[in-house]
């Protein structure tokens, strides 16, 4: 008997893990880009953030009040890229949980190349975050470096939704 209460919680456990595992995926430059390229029916807001840095961390609740805001409207999205270590995958699913992100969220695992990938997402992108790309129609229509206040977002987002 006491075998199969070992057995059914350690099998109960690895479910429960495998199930958080699955809340985030782990991309790659390439995936991203056919992400980004599958929503082009959308307005795309892709904002680059880690759970270190602290303007990321800062603007987050803005962006989930404005996500929130406009996520039934099926001509909006928004995807999170967390650029966190894959090391630091748990982190990054704890921090999604704590924080109530509503945004899809990836983690690129992709920092050996970073050097190739940022300046095919934006070309005078310095390789600080956070950053913010808005696509509308599978282009890219704006690019915000650094720390985003919720007034500036907005603005981004009704100029562009329509």
């Amino acid at each position: 008997m006491k075998n199969i209460i070992k057995i059914s919680t350690l099998f109960l456990f690895c479910t429960v893990f495998k199930a958080q595992q699955t809340e985030v995926s782990v991309v790659k430059y390439e995936d991203l880009e056919k992400r980004i390229q599958q929503e082009k029916d959308k307005l795309l807001v892709v904002n680059f953030w880690s759970t270190t840095c602290v303007p990321c961390v800062k603007e987050l609740p803005h962006f989930m009040e404005v996500n929130n805001k406009y996520a039934d409207n099926e001509k909006y999205k928004m995807i999170l890229v967390s650029l966190d270590r894959l090391a630091d995958q748990e982190r990054v699913l704890k921090f999604i949980k704590n924080k109530n992100l509503t945004a899809e969220v990836l983690l690129l695992h992709d920092i050996k190349r970073m050097n190739t990938w940022i300046p095919r997402f934006e070309k005078d992108w310095d390789g600080n975050i956070p950053v913010t790309l808005f696509y509308k129609n599978g282009s890219k229509i704006h690019f915000n470096d650094g720390e985003m206040s919720k007034e500036d977002l907005e603005k981004e987002i009704k100029e562009n939704l329509q």
